[in-house]
């Protein structure tokens, strides 16, 4: 167990939260901001930015008919009223609202509405916050709404209001010269490497001169230095994360590629970098694997990112990110075999240890809880704790635990104060299969025992065993009460496609895949149980769904290598059994 918060974090934290306070003092002061944020006379033509894909039709319904759904909250706008005059239900909903990232979804519906919607909606935002705004002109919100407008250039030049088009086009150029001199304010996190993206873009699709796409490359290659890690993950180790800046980037690259410019030679060696993390976390055909506040990815998504290096060489283990790779028979299995990241990069990291997700050539078989931005945020912690997780969990507590509510989570956000580490891994590969075995001491410190997880995926993709132990490190001598036992639980999340049912005797399970592929699952860990679990990661409301759960009492000097400190279990391909 280590510590993840030091005195430097908060240090840092602390001098960034004065640095964007003054700064927001200074841009209240109107001369400040007619210096700081002159539009400038340098743009000449407009080249849009290629729209990322994206767009839901029956959401952009929604929005036309006055209902906001951003992150799992609902504002209804009542009929002659503004969206920006009235309360929002949270902060959180708010910086959504203000990123305009919702507009792709209003811009699927098809007709003229949607665009004269787009426009209204824009040009009253520019009546209410368009000179300034120290939350809606926060960076982070800034450069997402800016990226967004960059994709809309043709609509923004719409409409048969001069004026309207001018103020749409001039607060653009002031917003993109506001997010250059805020770069610096942002931490050194995901969010800054997207602002960065955005202000290359900007540069270039407005054309506000070199020395506006210089600033934002070199913040970009910086950035991209310190946060793509060697195996192509970012350090967040969230998958999606890395699918994310990959597609930002691809869309980068075409804009200035159209104009005959050619980005750094680092920013291309760190797309190809992420080429190779985005292939490692796919899990077949669709989707990526749910780790770290990272959900599955839109297919679309994915494809963008992916563009030209669909022939990406692949790799088994990602040693930086913290990931195994198994695959066989089109069966894939992903371990997480790492801690949760240290710092900024934290601040939306699970406690997921030793967690796995399997998927057959079926689909997704076992799974995490996982995560999407459009989920309720009432979700948000409980599906960061180890319970939520396809692992092991002890005395119903996570392998990590998150900064308690008060001063120190408001400076540095929702991080992790404890985990895991270190957390060893090793993988053997034979011509039978492939074994993985891994450790962790995140509960050593609080119950004396660390946790192993050994899995073996057969080469013919139809075969998954494991074996988890629960053991008191020898140095550390007896426990002060050797007759303690220990509670544990192993838990199996299913897909939401997978139904299951248990035998009489409960020590295994019939799993059928939605195509009818049937998988038994076996245990002699003594009786197996079937609960309610729910899922996250995909694009729609929470979905329940079912997981298997394994109970039992632990010895506390245990060495982990018989029962009941070891538990054996297994999942076995049937064939067909089912209905597709």
């Amino acid at each position: 167990m280590g510590s993840l918060v030091t005195s430097r974090d908060i240090g840092q934290a602390a001098l960034g939260a004065m640095r964007r306070e003054f700064s927001d003092f200074a841009n209240f002061l109107p001369p400040y901001r007619m210096l700081s944020l002159s539009a400038g006379g340098g743009r000449r033509a407009l080249h849009p930015l290629e729209p990322l894909p994206g767009g839901d039709a029956a959401r952009g319904g929604a929005l036309l008919a006055g209902r906001f759904t951003l992150g799992g909250e609902t504002l209804g706008v009542p009929a002659g009223e503004s969206v920006w005059a009235l309360p929002t239900p949270s902060r959180g909903f708010a910086a959504r609202l203000h990123s305009f990232e919702w507009l792709p979804d209003l811009l699927a519906v098809r007709g003229d509405e949607p665009n004269e919607a787009a426009l209204t909606l824009i040009d009253d935002w520019l009546s209410w916050f368009g000179r300034w705004n120290s939350f809606a002109w926060s960076p982070a919100i800034l450069a997402r709404r800016v990226h967004i407008w960059l994709q809309i250039l043709p609509l923004l030049e719409s409409g048969e209001d001069r004026r309207a088009r001018d103020a749409r086009l001039k607060s653009l150029v002031r917003q993109t010269a506001r997010l250059r001199r805020a770069l610096k304010l942002l931490p050194a996190s995901a969010d800054r490497i997207d602002a960065a993206i955005t202000l290359t873009a900007a540069a270039i699709s407005l054309e506000l001169g070199p020395r506006a796409r210089q600033a934002g490359e070199r913040q970009l290659v910086s950035d991209l230095k310190s946060q793509i890690l060697s195996d192509g993950g970012h350090v967040s180790r969230a998958p999606l994360t890395s699918a994310r800046i990959l597609a930002a980037l691809v869309q980068l690259d075409a804009l200035a590629h159209g104009q005959g410019l050619t980005l750094d030679t680092e920013i291309h060696r760190a797309m190809d970098r992420l080429a190779g993390a985005v292939r490692f976390f796919r899990m077949g055909p669709k989707g990526l694997a749910c780790f770290h506040g990272g959900g599955e990815g839109s297919t679309r998504l994915i494809e963008t990112a992916m563009r030209g290096r669909e022939k990406v060489k692949p790799f088994n283990v990602a040693p930086h990110s913290g990931y195994h790779r198994a695959e066989a028979g089109g069966s894939v299995v992903i371990l997480d075999a790492a801690g949760p990241a240290k710092g900024v990069h934290g601040v939306n990291a699970h406690a997921s240890a030793l967690s796995f997700e399997f998927a057959p050539p079926g689909g997704r078989l076992i799974v995490n809880c996982g995560w999407n931005d459009d989920q309720p945020p009432g979700w948000r912690e409980a599906v960061r704790a180890t319970a939520a997780h396809s692992t092991l969990t002890l005395e119903e507590t996570s392998s990590a635990r998150l900064i308690r509510a008060g001063w120190k989570r408001n400076l540095l956000g929702e991080r992790f104060e404890t985990g895991p580490d270190p957390v060893r891994a090793r993988r053997n590969e034979e011509d039978v299969g492939v074994w993985l075995e891994s450790s962790h001491d995140g509960y050593r410190a609080q119950f004396g025992d660390g946790i192993r997880r050994r899995l073996f995926l057969a080469v013919d993709g139809g075969d998954l065993r494991g074996e988890d132990g629960i053991y008191r490190p020898v140095e550390d001598g007896p426990p002060d009460d050797p007759e303690k036992l220990l509670s544990f639980a192993i838990r199996f999340h299913l897909h939401p496609g997978v139904k299951a049912s248990l035998s009489r005797d409960s020590l295994s399970a019939l799993l059928v895949l939605p195509n009818g592929d049937g998988w038994r699952f076996r245990t002699d860990g003594g009786p197996v149980r079937l609960e309610r679990s729910v899922y996250l990661a995909s694009g729609t409301a929470p979905v329940r769904s079912t997981q298997l759960v394994i109970s039992g009492e632990a010895e506390s000097y245990g060495g982990g290598e018989r029962p009941p400190n070891r538990v054996r279990w297994a999942f076995q391909r049937l064939g067909r059994v089912g209905g597709a």
